[in-house]
């Protein structure tokens, strides 16, 4: 991830936006080097059944340590529904 000043970024955005949209690299922007903001590329396929954060996650590869996992989570976890 590389992390832009808010000042900068003003400045080169249609760049970054470009390069993101390109490589789907990560960009961050925020004052002091804090990071405030995530600017990524939206997913070219999205899933019409799920909002826009659940379709992010998918498409930013949150849920990868779940492969590495899977005695944890299974199926019927997933199905389980809490009231």
């Amino acid at each position: 991830m590389k992390m832009v000043s808010t000042k900068n970024i003003q400045k080169e955005i249609l760049k970054i936006v470009n390069h993101v949209r390109m490589t789907g690299e990560l960009f961050a922007t925020g004052r002091r080097n804090k990071p405030e903001v995530f600017l990524i590329k939206f997913p070219d396929v999205c899933n019409e059944k799920c909002d826009e954060i659940t379709n992010i996650n998918a498409i930013s590869r949150s849920f990868d340590f779940l492969a590495d996992e899977p005695d944890l989570y299974t199926l019927d976890d997933a199905k389980e529904v809490y009231v």
